[in-house]
């Protein structure tokens, strides 16, 4: 059933440039994006830019970073107005205090409070940051603020979407649900790579959300056939039914050495789905946390520039129980492996 109610996100338009190139029909782009018909005819038609070819004759294609940057203009132009005008009395006051006074604004809307003064109109210190990196103030910046605080990257320079994987599952379709940690089976993955002039061979490493359960497995080089080779060996050691109920999700970034998100969701013993793979936004590492804070404890015992060629399986596999042993104050003293044991569940 089409969407109801939901924009189109940076991830779709980049979809809908492929299937445009695919030569796909407006209304099977709709279907398989899950929205209306109208509204892909009218987000094709926002995005469509004029080209010149090699022949210098105009054609028309749609293009998705402009559709996106057109999206952004029109959504800076909604919201309220401006509770603040150049000729309101609050607007010196400010100013004075900041520059003159060196006051935050949490502490001149205070000093304000205190004091009971009173002008035409009233703002929170939240609402004075805004304003200060909009520009607003003419005689003060935000280089004037007592915590320097530094105005914000214009967020429609960035991408949020990894130009070489553009079809990628995004994050963004991952169920709120696994945010809140109360459910077995989700994973964050990730590469820990040595030196480069150290070897090829690095540690992959699979992170469980909720328990923090550490699987390390080391594989010869940085490349995708190596990550779908580790997956089938740890799913015939397992079992592909338990390989299903203990890895519901994998959540990655977008290195090359997981772009092959088919080889790694199908099963190598039942050529079936065994789990489900997502791809994080570009630098946004947070979206791994759990990932990132152990490859820190990996980190312990191999600092970056070291060779992995030389660490034997037996070493990884004492790096895995130390760190699925270690004592975790978000536990309240349990490690990973005992956390296991309360929840009664196993890998």
């Amino acid at each position: 059933m089409p969407k109801s109610y939901h924009y189109i996100t940076e991830h779709e338009r980049y979809q809908i440039e492929i299937l445009l190139k695919q030569k796909y029909t407006v209304k099977q782009i709709a279907e398989a994006l899950g929205h209306g018909y109208h509204t892909i005819y009218h987000e094709i038609k926002k995005g469509t830019v004029e080209q010149l070819d090699s022949l210098l004759a105009k054609h028309y294609v749609y293009k998705a970073d402009y559709a996106q940057l057109m999206s952004r203009k029109n959504l800076s132009n909604r919201g309220r107005k401006l509770k603040l005008s150049p000729s309101s009395d609050l607007v010196p006051y400010i100013e004075h205090m900041v520059k003159d006074n060196k006051y935050s604004p949490a502490a001149l809307v205070r000093y304000a409070a205190d004091h009971q003064f009173t002008f035409d109109t009233s703002v929170c210190p939240r609402t004075i940051y805004h304003y200060y990196d909009r520009g607003f103030f003419r005689s003060t910046s935000w280089k004037d603020l007592p915590y320097k605080k530094r105005k914000k990257k214009d967020s429609g320079t960035a991408s949020s979407v990894s130009l070489n994987n553009r079809l990628g599952r995004s994050i963004e379709t991952r169920e709120k649900s696994i945010m809140q940690r109360r459910d077995f089976g989700h994973w964050e993955m990730d590469t820990v790579v040595g030196g480069q002039k150290n070897g090829k061979s690095c540690l992959l490493v699979f992170s469980e959300r909720m328990t923090r359960r550490e699987i390390i497995r080391k594989i010869p080089d940085k490349k995708s056939v190596s990550v779908v080779r580790a997956l089938d060996r740890l799913e015939r050691e397992m079992g592909s039914r338990s390989f299903r109920e203990t890895f519901k999700t994998i959540t990655c970034d977008n290195g090359v050495e997981f772009l092959d998100s088919a080889g790694i969701e199908r099963s190598c013993i039942t050529k079936r789905n065994r789990t489900t793979l997502f791809y994080c936004h570009p630098y946004s590492a947070y979206e791994r946390g759990t990932n990132e804070n152990i490859n820190r404890m990996v980190r312990r015992f191999y600092p970056k520039g070291c060779s992995f060629d030389r660490v034997a399986p037996q070493d990884v596999q004492r790096l895995e129980d130390w760190i699925n042993n270690y004592p975790r104050s978000i536990f309240g003293g349990l490690s990973s492996n005992g956390m296991m044991e309360k929840l009664k569940v196993s890998v």
